[in-house]
């Protein structure tokens, strides 16, 4: 049982993943949301995610019952006084992130890291204007953030190799193997390389190569194969080397989309509002029922992944029970 105290600003989607992930490995965690709502429907995550980690992943039966007992959902950022690490994890609007952290400076150790859970806001500028910039990092997570093994921890220009050395030492208690990016780019690493492939993906499209089925057919069959085994560079290597793979990409490179605009199709699906899955309009049509089909075999699959992995390869257990 860890003695430290965790503070999450935010309880949206991820960041009750967030706080279930904290309070299954044991620590204290500080959940704060403005909402009372939003309180209530995080209780009831928490509580299924942390009977997920029981059930699949081996954890102590007991973490069923004494969760409740080290959460404390506060409306007051005045309550993470006493917390050790910060999880910032709201919107993804710059300003509305920034009079988050102003709350939270204003009543947290001066020693204490704050990390953004951002997905592609350069880290470098949410330290623009803070008391203690060096103490900002980011801490990105994926969705099932209680289930995942991935987390990206970014370092601005002026993060401290304390605080994201200690970030990483803390990621790893979190059951988490994280990925260090040493260097602050907008997207960090998985997204970049996911939004090249996004735009390949339509330009094949849009340049009428293959419809949307047949591109995501070839992606599942190809990509899942491997993706959930090793990284790309790993991937050259076990299946022909740099020479075979430099030799393929002197021919193709020439031909890959290099757009530096949206590209039409995702720009009219934008603009029509569509919000795939979640209001049923996207690359495909859902009604409620496939909508809840897909995110249910997402989250199945998630769980198998982290299986086959740990089998695989297997992981210093910092904080699993």
């Amino acid at each position: 049982m860890q003695d430290r105290t965790i503070g999450v600003a935010g309880l949206g989607l991820l960041g009750r993943g967030i706080a279930a992930c904290c309070l299954a490995h044991g620590f204290r965690v500080v959940g704060y949301s403005r909402r009372e709502t939003t309180h209530a429907e995080a209780l009831e995550f928490i509580d299924e995610a942390v009977r997920d980690l029981v059930e699949r992943a081996g954890f102590a039966p007991r973490i069923i019952d004494d969760w409740r007992v080290r959460f404390v959902p506060t409306t007051d950022l005045a309550a993470f006084a006493g917390c050790e690490f910060v999880v910032e994890s709201v919107v993804e609007d710059l300003e509305t992130k920034r009079v988050v952290f102003d709350a939270i400076e204003a009543v947290i150790g001066d020693d204490v890291p704050v990390a953004s859970n951002t997905s592609a806001i350069p880290i470098t500028v949410l330290q623009q204007g803070r008391r203690h910039p060096q103490r900002f990092l980011g801490m990105h997570w994926a969705e099932p953030a209680h289930a995942t093994r991935f987390l990206e921890i970014v370092r601005g220009e002026q993060t401290s190799d304390e605080a994201f050395e200690s970030t990483a030492r803390l990621a790893r208690l979190f059951g988490k193997e994280p990925s260090l990016v040493r260097k602050d780019v907008p997207a960090f690493v998985v997204n970049r390389i996911g939004y090249a492939m996004y735009r390949e993906a339509l330009h094949i499209l849009e340049s009428g190569i293959a419809d949307v089925e047949t591109i995501d057919r070839s992606c599942r069959n190809a990509f899942g194969l491997w993706a959930t085994m090793c990284g790309p560079f790993r991937w050259i290597d076990i299946t022909g080397g740099p020479e075979l793979y430099g030799r393929a990409l002197e021919g193709v490179l020439p031909t890959l989309s290099t757009t530096d605009e949206l590209p039409r199709t995702l720009r009219e699906l934008m603009e029509a509002g569509a919000q795939g899955s979640r209001n049923g309009r996207g690359f495909y049509e859902y009604d409620e029922a496939e909508a809840r089909r897909w995110d249910e075999l997402y989250r199945e699959h998630a769980w198998r992944v982290r299986a086959l992995q740990d089998e695989y390869f297997g992981r210093e257990r910092d904080g699993d029970a």
